[in-house]
């Protein structure tokens, strides 16, 4: 049967975020993935056939907390991860700052991002790491230049009294909008403007077919699929075309091959 691949998340209290691992455990037993599970929320990222993702998906959402969640879906070529695991961590998405609420600011959609992309009044802002802003980015945005998501925080944190003064606002991205959900309040609390893609490049990408003339590159995924062009298609790059040639990302490259070595 043909494989599709599913993204989705939520920010929502789960004081029984124990039990609701075990629960998931047992919702993916016929899929291959990853899901965290934290008393902030869930992130997951699962692939199978649509049958079996489609019992997922209805399992889920049952739940009130998890009604009308966005899972985002794609055709895949190759299979994307090997095995399953439900991974039980104290956050979703580690940033390393305390407080803020998540998903401040303002949500931006894709049509209108595409306006505000060139306004001398917006720093557009990669919530990425170097080597996922090499390999693809929209155009004219920043690279914070770092290695580990841990580390963007020290990045704006160098550069918020700069755009405050010059009056910016603060419009970021990042792959599929958990990042900067997680980032926004903390941000705000800077004094900071900020605005985030709503769904980020996999939803502009899915919702604009010409979105190409506003990105450079391909977009990296963290699975097998290694990265996807603007029409959601697979393309033929390789952990080395990701990796090499930058010291500080041998570790990735080194995992990779092991990964992909298990099968």
């Amino acid at each position: 049967m043909p494989l599709f691949h599913i993204a989705f998340y939520r920010f929502v209290a789960l004081p029984d975020a124990d039990t609701f691992a075990d629960h998931l455990r047992h919702l993916t037993r016929d899929l291959t993935g990853s899901v965290l599970v934290a008393e902030e929320g869930v992130n997951g990222v699962l692939a199978g056939p649509a049958p079996a993702l489609d019992a997922f998906e209805a399992a889920l959402t049952a739940d009130a907390r998890f009604a009308g969640m966005v899972f985002r879906r794609t055709a895949c070529t190759t299979p994307p991860f090997a095995r399953m695991k439900v991974h039980r961590k104290p956050e979703i998405v580690a940033v390393g700052r305390g407080g803020g609420e998540v998903m401040a600011g303002t949500a931006v959609s894709p049509e209108a991002w595409r306006d505000l992309m060139g306004r001398d009044d917006v720093v557009v802002l990669d919530n990425r790491n170097a080597f996922e802003y090499r390999l693809g980015h929209f155009k004219g945005a920043v690279d914070p230049g770092v290695h580990n998501f841990r580390d963007f925080p020290e990045y704006v944190e160098a550069h918020a009294a700069q755009w405050k003064a010059e009056g910016r606002r603060v419009a970021m991205y990042c792959t599929g909008g958990i990042r900067c959900d997680k980032t926004s309040g903390w941000m705000a609390g800077l004094g900071l403007d900020v605005l985030r893609l709503d769904g980020g490049i996999l939803n502009y990408f899915e919702r604009l077919p010409d979105a190409a003339r506003d990105w450079d590159g391909e977009c990296f995924v963290f699975d097998n699929r290694i990265a996807l062009d603007t029409h959601l298609q697979e393309t033929g790059t390789t952990p080395e075309d990701v990796y090499a040639g930058d010291p500080a990302d041998a570790w990735r490259l080194a995992r990779a091959r092991r990964l992909d070595a298990a099968g």
